[in-house]
């Protein structure tokens, strides 16, 4: 065999190598894609099974958040009705205190003026009476001129009158001393009933606002402030502009008005 045969011997078969590696490793890349292709198909499903597992927890999570903000919406709202409905029930008390307060003070001023028109009633016959009291002086009058004489008459006029004066005046004086015992006693009745409602349906604030209670040494000042038929007491009340209670409390009265400067000044 000479080189020449040996020569493209050897080079077929490098060429035949060649080829033969080729083919090998042209397999193998197949083969390798092959493998790569499988290997992403899992990856792909296994991911979109993962996406959906993903989406189904985050659909479950929203849903416990929609149900737990629902939850606490509604326990919001359920607990504002309950004030609200609370609020309404304190104002149907309230507002039914105050028509009770009304209607018993009502009540306690129809009283009063019963009070009161009984008390015209008795003026009303004590001044009638008092007429015919006058007629009937007259009439022993004109007896006893007729009875005395002429040369009596002027001693006779003058007992009379001075008897006929002193009945007047101890007459007036006690209807005098009644009316202003009865308005007095009514004006008290009427201040005590305006302060209890104050202090039964207002706030202390409110009392503290019109209300002081002023200290005194002893019960027997309280004569002294109201003076002879409440002569005192009304003067003050003109010249201050404060009402003034006097009741039961022990040593102390009462000073009511809105303006605390009023009130200190009296």
């Amino acid at each position: 065999m000479d080189t020449t045969t040996i020569l493209i011997a050897g080079a077929a078969g490098l060429i035949l190598g060649f080829i033969l590696a080729k083919l090998l490793e042209k397999g193998r890349a197949k083969k390798s894609i092959g493998n790569a292709k499988k290997e992403a198909a899992i990856i792909l499903k296994d991911a979109k099974s993962e996406g959906e597992n993903i989406k189904k927890d985050k659909i479950f999570q929203a849903k416990e958040k929609f149900l737990e903000l629902k939850a606490e919406h509604e326990k919001v709202i359920i607990n504002k009705d309950k004030k609200i409905a609370e609020a309404e029930k304190r104002t149907r008390d309230k507002e039914s205190q105050i028509s009770s307060e009304l209607s018993k003070n009502k009540k306690i001023n129809d009283q009063y003026e019963g009070k009161i028109k009984d008390l015209d009633h008795k003026v009303e016959l004590y001044e009638k009476k008092h007429t015919e009291l006058e007629k009937l002086h007259k009439s022993q009058v004109q007896q006893l001129e007729v009875i005395s004489g002429l040369s009596a008459e002027d001693a006779t006029n003058q007992l009379l009158e001075s008897l006929k004066e002193t009945a007047k005046t101890e007459a007036m004086a006690y209807t005098q001393s009644t009316l202003e015992e009865a308005k007095l006693t009514a004006e008290q009745e009427a201040k005590k009933i305006v302060i209890n409602t104050i202090q039964r349906i207002g706030t202390e604030e409110a009392v503290e606002n019109c209300v002081s209670v002023f200290n005194l040494e002893s019960d027997d000042v309280k004569g002294r402030i109201i003076g002879r038929e409440g002569r005192n007491i009304r003067a003050i009340e003109a010249a201050t502009g404060v009402e003034i209670i006097v009741d039961d409390t022990p040593e102390a009265i009462i000073l009511s008005c809105f303006d605390s400067v009023r009130r200190e000044v009296a």
